[in-house]
């Protein structure tokens, strides 16, 4: 009998592993997407979201799941990662997102598949579930974010700067003082401005901003690694992009509205207590519409899917649901 591969007894996560196929889908006259497989061509399909929006996928995202029980599909969303063009904020809404979802579900052949999303990614899937939940066997979700007007007021605004003074200072620095009533619509004039060095001065503050309080501690070599130039483009464009237009969603509070439509579907919702980018008032609010999802209160963590308590829960749930 084939052994189970083993958690790393230091990040929860499972063995490193590279995709069986990496492939492209085209989805509009604009747009090609990146996603890739790994683990069990015959196993569980799964489906990782990830955050930003624009954050884009990475090998660590393939290791929260038992590679010989799951199938695991990973997607570069419109303009992230590895999908084309890079940073494009044309035809990239919330709608079109999802319908990419279901469109490389029909690629792939796959019938219903588990979706696990983390802070945007939460949205998302938590988003996809109501507009298809026939196609959708589990719920895992961490560092719930409903993208309500007061959560971005919150983080963008006036709130998380009281907790993190230091790392607020350059992202609001950058802004003239008389336009600072509104940071998010004083970022998005600069990052959809024609000129690619006045994005990119907007997009390093808006970047380091989030990375630096995603975590309870973040080493300052590690903050150096994760905002270059790159990814600070995509990941502070398409972000501010989505948040001026409050997602695309009818009305503030819609995901919580529609949450009767996925009752039935098994959930679990992981939250770090001391979360600053996604507070834990909106896992609660999510666990008070959603009573049937399990509410797993991380006491030990922040934002980050890397931090090992959260990471140890999102494990756990998927190696649950990969028994079910």
């Amino acid at each position: 009998m084939k052994e189970s591969p083993l958690l790393d007894p230091h990040t929860w996560l499972y063995p490193e592993i590279e995709p069986y196929r990496a492939g492209t889908l085209t989805v509009s006259p604009i747009h090609t997407l990146y996603y890739e497989e790994c683990g069990n061509k015959n196993g569980k399909p799964v489906i990782f979201v990830h955050g930003g929006p624009g954050g884009g996928t990475g090998p660590q995202d393939r290791r929260f799941f038992n590679p010989d029980v799951y199938r695991i599909i990973l997607l570069d969303q419109r303009g992230s990662g590895k999908s084309t063009p890079s940073a494009s904020l044309e035809d990239n809404t919330t709608w079109h997102l999802i319908e990419d979802m279901e469109a490389l579900r029909s690629e792939l052949k796959i019938d219903c598949w588990q979706v696990f999303g983390g802070s945007w990614g939460s949205t998302l899937a938590l988003a996809y579930a109501i507009m298809h939940p026939a196609r959708v066997t589990e719920l895992v979700l961490r560092g719930i974010f409903l993208v309500r007007k007061k959560e971005i007021d919150w983080y963008y605004q006036e709130g998380a700067n009281a907790i993190y003074p230091d790392a607020w200072e350059p992202y609001r620095d950058h802004i003239p003082v008389g336009e600072r009533n509104d940071f998010v619509k004083a970022y998005y004039q600069r990052l959809t401005s024609p000129d690619p060095q006045v994005q990119l001065a907007a997009a390093i503050p808006w970047t380091s901003w989030e990375m630096s309080t995603s975590r309870l501690y973040t080493p300052p070599e590690l903050l150096k690694t994760l905002v270059t130039d790159d990814f600070a483009i995509k990941f502070a464009r398409i972000e501010c992009h989505y948040f001026i237009h409050e997602a695309f969603f009818k009305e503030d509070g819609w995901v919580l509205n529609q949450i009767s439509k996925i009752k039935h579907i098994p959930g679990v919702i992981i939250q770090g207590r001391y979360d600053v980018v996604c507070p834990a008032m909106s896992a609660w609010d999510l666990h008070k519409a959603w009573p049937e999802a399990r509410l797993m209160m991380i006491p030990d963590s922040g934002h980050s899917a890397r931090e090992p308590g959260i990471a140890k829960a999102l494990v756990a749930a998927t190696d649950r649901f990969g028994s079910a």
